[in-house]
C-alpha cells in the first residue's frame, strides 16, 4: 500500500514524480501528492483521488524544481481526503515528508510535540514526523532524520526534503519496502522497482533502518549509527515493457493469459525428469527434513488460499502434518512452536506486514522459516532461513492471479521435494508426478481456450447480488480463491462453501436462481460432489459445473460445464482456477468496475 518515489538531478522532477507514482498505483491509494524543491522553496500539490487529478492541478500551476518527492496514499489514519493527503510538512513547510508505514506511537509523539508548542492539521500519524524532524533540526537534515526516526515506533519507509538544504534527499526504511535507483547523473527512491525502470535498471536494495543521503553528486548509504556502508547494486533483469498491458484489456487479463508461462519459469531448473528436485535457495538436509514434526504455512488473502492447496500437497505427498494459518491471527493466540518446526510464508510482495511480523514471531521460537515470495530482496526472502522465488514477474493488477498460480506450483514443489527425501513416495511415482507437472503449462493453455463459455455464462449472471462456491477436498480450496476473485474484482458477495457443509446450513440460502459454481475434478469425490450439485439444483439454483474430461455425463445435472484436460486429481487447482478468474473478469468488466484497481483494496498490505 501506498507509493513512494523521490528524485534528484538535472531534469524537471515533476513528470518524473508523476510518472513514477503512475507505476505504483497498483498499490492501491486514494489521494496523491507531491513536494518539490523551487528556487529554495517547498512547493507542495496534493488532493484526494486518482493521480489524474493531481496531473490536472499541476498542469494547472506547474512547479519547477529538480529535486522532489512524491506519493499515492492508502488511508489508514484519517479519512481520505487533501489534507491528509502526502506530503506532511512542519509549520513553516521548510521540512516535507512521505512515509509508507505506520508510526504506532504517533498519539505520543503528537501529544509530546504539541506540548512542545508544534500544531497539527491532519488526522495522520504522518504529520508527527516532518515535526519531529523540526524537533531534532540543527542545520544536518541526516542527523535530524536519524534522531527523529529512533523516536519512532512501527513501520516506515521515509523520503524527506528541506528547504534549508535544497541539494539533498536523505531517505529510510523499516519494516516497509524502499529502493533507490541509481542513473546517470540522476538518483531515485522508490517503493518498489517499476517506478524507476524506464530510468535504470541498476538500484540498491535497502534493508532495515539503512539511512540514504542522495545529491546530485551521488548517494551514500549510512546505518543507524551513522556509519557509512556499502551495497552491492541488484541490475534488474526484467524491463519496462513487462509492466504495460501488450495488448490487453486489463493487465488483470494479460496476467492470467500469462500463466502457462509463469508456471513453466517456476518449475525451471527445478522440476526436471530423472533428477531430484533442485531448490538452490532451500539448504535443508534430509536430517533436518526427517526432524520436521509440524509444518506451519501462514499467509494472508489469495496466499493463503495457496497456502491451503500446500496443506493437502504436502501431507500426501511427504505426510507430515500441516497446519494452515491467516498470517494476522497467527502471532496472537502463542502457537505452539520449537526447534522442530518448520513455517512456510507465502507472500507475493515479501512486505506483507502480518506475514513479515508471524515469520518474527516463528523464528523468536526457535522455527526454521521458508519464504515463497515474488520479489528479489524483499524483507520476507532475507529474514527466512530458505527462500522459494516464484518467477511469476511483476503482478499489476491488485486482484493476485499469476502470483497465486507460481504459489501453488511452489507448493508442490516443495512437497516432491519433501517427499524424496523422507522417502514417502517411489521413485518411479515421484517420476510420474514431476512429468504430470511439467505437462501443466500446456494444459493451461487449453483451459484458456474456454474463455467465451465463460464470458457467456458471466453476460447472463453479473447482475445476480449473491454465488456461491462449492467444492470438495482440494475443489473446496480453489472454490474459496474463486469466491474471493469475484468478491475482490465484481463486488459481487460471494461464498464458498464445502460441498458436505450444505446441509448443515448454507442449503438454506438457496432458491430459485441462485447462481452456484461446483468444482467437480477430485475422482474419488466426484460422485459425492454431483450429490451436492443435485441438492441445490432441485432448489431451484442454477449451476456451472468445472470437471475433468470423461465426465460429460455431469451435464444431466447442471446448466454448464467447462471441462478441464484429463490430469492427476492432485493437480487439478492449477487448472480448475483459470475459468474462475476469468468469470470474475468478465463479471466485473460486465458491471463496469474498475478491474485493475478495485475499490478499498491494495496490491501489497504493508501495515497491519
Amino acid at each position: 500500500m501506498c507509493g513512494i518515489v523521490g528524485y534528484i538531478g538535472k531534469r524537471q522532477a515533476s513528470p518524473i514524480l508523476v510518472e513514477g507514482l503512475s507505476k505504483l498505483e497498483y498499490r492501491g491509494y486514494d489521494s496523491a501528492g507531491v513536494a518539490i524543491i523551487e528556487e529554495d522553496e517547498i512547493k507542495t500539490t496534493k488532493c484526494k483521488g486518482r493521480l489524474l487529478n493531481l496531473e490536472g492541478k499541476l498542469s494547472n500551476d506547474p512547479i519547477k524544481g529538480n529535486i522532489g518527492i512524491g506519493h499515492t496514499r492508502w488511508a489508514t489514519h484519517g479519512e481520505p481526503s487533501d489534507k491528509n493527503s502526502h506530503p506532511h510538512s512542519n509549520e513553516n513547510e521548510s521540512i516535507s515528508v512521505v512515509h509508507n508505514g505506520i508510526i504506532e506511537n504517533y498519539l505520543q509523539l503528537r501529544e509530546w510535540l504539541t506540548s512542545k508548542g508544534y500544531k497539527f492539521v491532519s488526522e495522520t500519524d504522518t504529520e508527527v514526523i516532518p515535526h519531529l524532524v523540526d524537533y531534532y533540526y540543527k542545520g544536518d537534515l541526516l542527523k535530524a532524520v536519524m534522531a527523529a526516526t529512533s523516536k519512532m515506533e512501527g513501520s516506515y519507509a521515509i523520503g524527506v526534503v528541506c528547504s534549508k538544504e535544497p541539494d539533498k534527499v536523505v531517505a529510510v526504511r523499516k519494516d516497509s519496502p524502499l529502493i533507490v535507483g541509481i542513473g546517470e547523473d540522476e538518483y531515485f527512491i522508490a517503493s518498489d522497482i517499476p517506478a524507476v525502470l524506464n530510468h535504470t535498471r541498476n538500484v540498491y536494495l535497502l534493508n532495515d533502518k539503512e539511512f540514504v543521503l542522495m545529491t546530485k553528486d551521488g548517494v551514500k548509504l549510512f546505518n543507524e549509527d551513522g556509519e557509512g556502508i556499502n551495497k552491492e547494486v541488484y541490475h534488474v533483469t526484467w524491463n519496462a515493457d513487462a509492466a504495460e498491458k501488450g495488448g490487453y484489456e486489463h493487465f488483470m487479463l494479460k496476467e492470467i493469459h500469462e500463466q502457462p508461462k509463469v508456471m513453466r519459469d517456476t518449475m525451471t531448473s527445478r522440476v526436471m525428469l530423472g533428477k531430484n528436485i533442485t531448490l538452490d535457495d532451500i539448504k535443508m538436509t534430509k536430517e533436518e527434513i526427517h526432524n520436521i514434526n509440524k509444518v506451519y504455512i501462514v499467509a494472508c488473502g489469495t496466499a493463503y488460499h495457496a497456502g491451503i492447496v500446500g496443506k493437502y500437497v504436502i501431507e500426501k505427498l511427504a505426510r507430515i502434518p500441516v497446519e494452515v494459518d491467516i498470517a494476522s491471527e497467527f502471532r496472537y493466540r502463542n502457537p505452539i512452536v520449537d526447534k522442530n518446526t518448520l513455517m512456510i510464508v507465502i507472500s507475493q510482495s515479501g512486505e506483507t506486514a502480518d506475514t513479515l511480523a508471524a515469520l518474527r514471531e516463528a523464528k523468536s521460537q526457535g522455527a526454521r522459516v521458508i519464504a515463497v515470495t515474488n520479489v528479489v530482496g524483499s524483507s520476507v526472502s532475507r529474514e527466512a532461513d530458505d527462500i522459494l522465488y516464484t518467477w511469476a514477474g511483476p503482478e499489476i493488477a491488485v486482484a493476485s492471479t499469476k502470483a497465486y498460480e507460481t504459489q501453488l506450483v511452489a507448493m508442490y514443489i516443495i512437497g516432491l521435494f519433501f517427499a524424496e527425501n523422507k522417502g514417502t513416495l517411489s521413485k518411479e511415482k515421484i517420476e510420474e508426478l514431476k512429468a504430470e507437472m511439467l505437462a501443466l503449462p500446456e494444459k493451461a493453455e487449453e483451459c484458456l481456450k474456454h474463455k467465451e463459455v465463460v464470458q457467456k455464462f458471466a453476460s447472463k449472471t453479473y447482475m445476480h447480488k449473491d454465488m456461491f462456491f462449492l467444492g470438495r477436498g482440494l475443489d473446496y480450496a480453489v472454490a474459496m480463491e474463486g469466491s474471493l476473485k469475484l468478491k475482490e474484482i465484481s463486488y459481487i458477495h460471494s461464498e464458498a462453501y464445502a460441498g458436505g457443509e450444505l446441509k448443515h446450513g448454507p442449503i438454506a440460502l438457496i432458491e430459485k436462481g441462485t447462481i452456484v459454481i461446483a468444482l467437480a475434478t477430485q475422482e474419488d469425490l466426484f460422485e459425492k460432489m454431483v450429490s451436492n450439485i443435485k441438492e441445490v439444483k432441485t432448489r431451484g439454483a442454477k449451476v456451472l459445473a468445472l470437471a475433468l474430461e470423461g465426465h460429460e455425463d455431469i451435464e444431466k445435472t447442471v446448466d454448464s460445464t467447462i471441462y478441464l484436460p484429463k490430469v492427476n486429481s492432485l493437480f487439478t487447482p492449477l487448472l480448475s482456477v483459470i475459468p474462475l478468474q476469468l468469470y470474475s473478469y468478465y463479471a466485473a468488466v460486465q458491471k463496469g468496475c474498475d478491474v485493475d484497481k478495485p475499490r478499498n483494496l491494495a496490491k501489497s498490505v504493508t501495515v497491519e
